[in-house]
């Protein structure tokens, strides 16, 4: 009987003993961790950019002509900055099978504005003339492919001048008069009555 009463005594002065060193130690580093861990922050997704369809220019498969493409440009705010997406999106666009670009890759819009008179004047680095292959028919669907991409896409424009570097040029490769804004060429469209899908890159992250 005293046996008895003596390890139930021992028993309840081990689990006083127990309970005092968890109030007084705290809970153990895994069970503070659980309980005040924050929650993983939600994955943030990318906003929807909205659309319009434009017609974007390729060399047509024979290489004479303009092969029209639809293609989704980015929305912008007023005819400018819309003038600019198309702009970018011509310059960065990849053809289509069996056709070909006419802008030399890697070539970067400077900037682009539009006159009083609704002539859209657009500023493209120097490797449009540096990496040129030359030609007349290449250079005239080059300059074309700008000119056309604007005056299709934005019938408010008139016309189209060709900056390279900030600064007015006499040609791109000898044969095209660049001193002067162009009107739109509808005799070098190849007239399709359907026109394939272009895909363009994903914007690169900021």
């Amino acid at each position: 009987m005293i046996a008895g009463t003596v390890v139930v005594a021992i028993g309840l002065a081990y689990a006083l003993f127990s309970g005092l060193s968890r109030v007084l130690t705290g809970p153990t580093p895994d069970a503070a961790a659980g309980a005040g861990a924050p929650s993983a922050p939600a994955a943030a997704t990318a906003p929807v950019v909205p659309k319009i369809k434009a017609t974007l220019f390729f060399a047509s498969e024979d290489g004479l002509r303009l092969a029209p493409v639809q293609s989704d440009v980015p929305l912008a705010d007023g005819p400018v900055a819309q003038a600019r997406a198309i702009v970018e999106a011509q310059l960065t666009a990849e053809p289509p099978a069996a056709l070909a670009r006419t802008i030399p890759a890697g070539v970067t819009l400077r900037g682009l504005f539009v006159s009083q008179n609704n002539e859209a004047f657009v500023d493209l680095d120097p490797s449009i003339k540096s990496g040129h292959p030359g030609g007349s028919l290449q250079e005239l669907l080059t300059v074309y492919t700008i000119v056309n991409v604007l005056l299709t896409n934005l019938p408010t424009l008139q016309q189209v001048q060709i900056l390279i570097d900030g600064h007015e040029a006499d040609t791109l490769a000898g044969h095209v008069d660049l001193r002067r804004p162009l009107r739109k060429n509808e005799g070098l469209i190849q007239p399709s009555n359907t026109t394939p899908a272009v895909t363009l890159p994903s914007p690169s992250p900021q």
